[in-house]
């Protein structure tokens, strides 16, 4: 940010005055680290990032390799022994930053084009087969939901749709009478959005805070949450609009419990990062599932999983290979069963030598 000191020292004293250089932190859509734990490493520092290369951030973060190597000094070399049990990423839409303490990470975004976990979604299930991950991707605002292994079970009862929200922001102990909404209203369909998606940021918390045995699983769990509430609030508002203020105070606050809860139900061994863009460069379309429909085919039928990148791979190598091996028994048994043992085989022209001598 550049200052010109002629319009803070007045005009008489131009000649006395300077064009000022401050740093003043991370501008623009940003990535904020709210909890890791000790053996996952940010460093300090100013070192931009891509939208698009989130995921294999959160890949790293899990353990997990990636397709190609992440040029990002802000992640440092973790343990080998040591991954963490969860990880937890927010994306908030309609601000590029939120007022976070100023001891945690804090990195600028690039290039806010959209995007999803899925690629870590499929490693966890593939590496994790056998266990039972959490794997929980909601955007209430779209109604866009998609649920694996033991979130079937574990976020059975959550609202997922507005009109469940909505209801249950009608109930005992919602957000409504809970936290401070001074300007904001519930009257208001922008506002309703906006504290709809705090209230499913509270009862995500307290079923996690119900379920803490998620935590003694071996397998790593994945949380992705889309908000774009504050996106309703500003194009309805305005930036310098009380409401705005009062929305953003609640976030923030909201957002920081959300991951004390995590951080206390994985026992300090989770990630949570916070992702807060303006505006999307791209739109993006995704196909959702309603919480019965994935529950009911998941203990009906019993579908198996959408096949990697790596499917077309693997199957080239194991159809060549049975082919390859095919072929080779049946060129051996042909020879083995046209040999002539008297001719052929030395065991035997061997023995019959053996014979003659004697």
């Amino acid at each position: 940010i550049f200052v010109n000191m002629t319009d803070v020292c007045g005009r008489s004293a131009r000649e006395n005055c300077f064009l000022y250089y401050f740093p003043l932190g991370v501008l623009g859509d940003s990535l904020t680290v709210l909890r890791s734990p000790p053996y996952v490493t940010f460093q300090d520092g100013q070192w931009p990032i891509s939208g698009e290369k989130v995921p294999d951030l959160v890949a790293l973060t899990m353990g997990f390799s990636i397709r190609e190597d992440l040029d990002w000094p802000g992640l440092a070399a973790g343990s080998l022994f040591q991954r963490p049990r969860a990880n937890a990423l927010i994306v908030v839409r309609g601000l590029d930053s939120l007022d976070f303490p100023k001891n945690i990470s804090s990195y600028p975004l690039e290039n806010p084009v959209p995007f999803t976990l899925d690629s870590v979604a499929n490693t966890v299930h593939t590496l994790f087969a056998g266990s039972t991950p959490v794997v929980l991707q909601l955007a209430p605002s779209e109604e866009r939901l998609y649920m694996m292994g033991m979130a079937n079970t574990v976020f059975e009862d959550l609202p997922v749709t507005l009109q469940q929200i909505r209801g249950r922001l009608s109930q005992d102990g919602s957000v409504l009478t809970s936290l401070p909404l001074i300007s904001l209203s519930r009257n208001n369909e922008a506002d309703l959005l906006f504290l709809s998606e705090v209230q499913v940021l509270y009862d995500i918390s307290a079923l996690l805070q119900k379920h803490k045995h998620l935590a003694k699983d071996p397998a790593p769990d994945l949380y992705s949450l889309e908000l774009a509430g504050l996106e309703e609030i500003v194009r309805r508002y305005g930036t310098d609009s009380p409401q705005f203020a009062d929305a953003t105070r609640i976030l923030t606050s909201t957002l920081q419990k959300f991951a004390d809860d995590v951080a206390n139900v994985y026992a300090n061994n989770a990630v949570v990062e916070v992702v807060t863009v303006k505006t999307f460069e791209a739109p993006l379309t995704r196909k959702s599932r309603s919480i019965l429909q994935i529950s009911n085919q998941g203990s009906l039928y019993n579908l198996a999983y959408k096949y990697d990148y790596d499917y077309a791979v693997v199957f080239n190598i194991v159809l060549w290979l049975m082919i390859v091996l095919a072929l080779a028994v049946i060129v051996i048994s042909y020879n083995l069963w046209n040999m002539d043992p008297g001719y052929d085989s030395i065991i035997y022209r061997m023995t019959n030598q053996k014979i003659r001598l004697d």
